[in-house]
């Protein structure tokens, strides 16, 4: 089966930097997509924030105007591991990170999403 696993999340000061990996298997062909999406603490699942994702086949990224220039979404497929470096961390980033592998890359989103990993916790303090 589709297995995504998620890791490298911890608490963080203001202004630092982190990067979450996202260790992939299995994933299903027609799947052309992945992302990074936020939760929010207190939002519902269904409130999940497409943070940034990516077309599997090969350039096309898109972001969140609220991480632009701060986030950095990449895929290593020699690793099978989808990355997002994180940078100038605020708190309003706090949120549990999923993993997610997707069916339809619209052009600017990832979606229908076919498989999510178990998130992986982004504190930022200050």
């Amino acid at each position: 089966g589709q297995v995504l696993v998620e890791s490298g999340g911890e608490s963080v000061q203001v202004g630092g930097s982190l990067r979450l990996s996202c260790a992939f298997s299995g994933i299903a062909s027609n799947n052309n997509c992945m992302g990074w999406f936020r939760q929010a603490p207190g939002k519902k699942r269904d409130g999940r924030e497409a943070v940034a994702t990516i077309y599997t086949g090969g350039g096309p990224k898109d972001y969140a105007g609220s991480v632009q220039g701060r986030f950095f979404i990449s895929k290593d497929n020699a690793k099978n591991t989808l990355y997002l470096q994180m940078n100038s961390l605020k708190p309003e980033d706090t949120a549990m990170y999923y993993c997610a592998a997707g069916r339809l890359w619209s052009g600017r989103a990832c979606e229908n999403i076919a498989v999510w990993g178990q998130g992986t916790l982004v504190t930022v303090s200050s």
